[in-house]
């Protein structure tokens, strides 16, 4: 049976956007009236991001900040987390708009931690992540955990690839979540019935949705903000699987996964932080002040994701989103210029 996807609900800032009605980059940035407008006048700015295209937004939106501060603000580059991490430590670049803590804790500390890194302020709050399956599998069979894929029976019901296994969609190599997947899969005793299937995550939950279109058992790893919460809604079209106990490697081992709502998904809350090298932070007190009180909803980010997977991907796209998000919120966004511009003062 097939399943019809609900039509996507855009938030009031991504409404009825074009690319002429959208602010210009050069509209953004202003007029230097004095050096106290611009402290960031002369000062070059190297950003890196991973390859994920549901990222570049909030990139940007920094971009765009720093730009009205003056800074000199290159276009980003795309480089993994490991060591997009480690070349902002060593000053070969100057910031990530996109590490999550304690996602990417691993790569934080490798790369000298708080010795070498400025990592101050919340820039997007409370993002879940998990194992997720498709509701109408959940009920019919009543799985709750995913610790009840040992059973054969059970797992046999998410084989995608004929072997009686169990198919997990999982995160990317490099991306942080795969360490967690891999160490769960064996401490929960799955390895004899799931399969970790790993590879180009976009395109493999692409055909998730397909799968689950056609009415299919899906199973997947998921996490926010992302576009496909948009589309999937938990508790209506999936559920989100819990653990049986918390287990965690690495410098994560010991933490207790469990949420405040009870319910335990193998993963804690992460907060995404703006990651900026240390020194360079001393030194850049206005764009330090910048990293520390930026915010956006996740909401504004997922739904930003969900116009990325229909195809509004390009430079020009995302730029777009930013200066509609912008304008939407015109009053936060000059605040937080302002009270940078202070910063720089004091």
């Amino acid at each position: 049976m097939t399943t019809t996807v609900r039509p996507f609900s855009l938030p009031t800032f991504l409404r009825g956007t074009s690319l002429a009605a959208a602010l210009s980059l050069a509209a953004l940035g202003g007029a230097a009236h004095a050096s106290t407008d611009q402290p960031g006048k002369g000062v070059k700015v190297t950003i890196l991001k991973s390859s994920l295209a549901e990222e570049s937004f909030q990139t940007v939106l920094v971009m765009k900040a720093l730009q009205k501060l003056g800074y000199d603000v290159a276009p980003y580059k795309e480089v993994e987390y490991p060591l997009a991490h480690m070349a902002v430590a060593n000053g070969d670049a100057t910031l990530i708009a996109n590490h999550w803590n304690p996602h990417h804790s691993e790569f934080y500390k490798a790369a000298g931690g708080d010795a070498k890194l400025s990592r101050k302020g919340v820039y997007s709050a409370g993002a879940a992540q998990g194992y997720m399956i498709d509701k109408k599998t959940a009920d019919q069979y009543n799985i709750k955990s995913i610790d009840q894929l040992k059973d054969p029976k059970l797992a046999k019901l998410f084989d995608m690839s004929g072997d009686g296994r169990a198919d997990l969609v999982g995160p990317n190599a490099g991306w942080g979540g795969e360490a967690v997947v891999e160490h769960q899969i064996k401490e929960f005793g799955l390895g004899k019935t799931v399969n970790y299937t790993q590879g180009n995550y976009p395109a493999l939950i692409t055909e998730t949705l397909a799968r689950y279109e056609s009415g299919k058992p899906v199973l997947f790893y998921a996490w926010t903000p992302h576009w496909l919460s948009n589309v999937l809604k938990t508790g209506q079209d999936v559920v989100w699987l819990e653990v049986p106990y918390s287990s965690m490697p690495g410098v994560q081992a010991g933490t207790d996964t469990k949420l405040s709502n009870g319910k335990n998904y193998g993963f804690p809350l992460n907060n995404e932080y703006i990651v900026a090298n240390k020194e360079w932070v001393a030194k850049n007190p206005a764009a330090g002040k910048l990293f520390e009180i930026m915010q956006i909803p996740l909401a504004d980010i997922s739904a930003q994701n969900r116009l990325v997977h229909q195809g509004e991907k390009s430079a020009a796209d995302i730029e777009r989103h930013a200066d509609a998000w912008i304008r939407a919120h015109q009053k936060t966004f000059d605040s937080w210029i302002d009270q940078a511009r202070v910063a720089a003062q004091n």
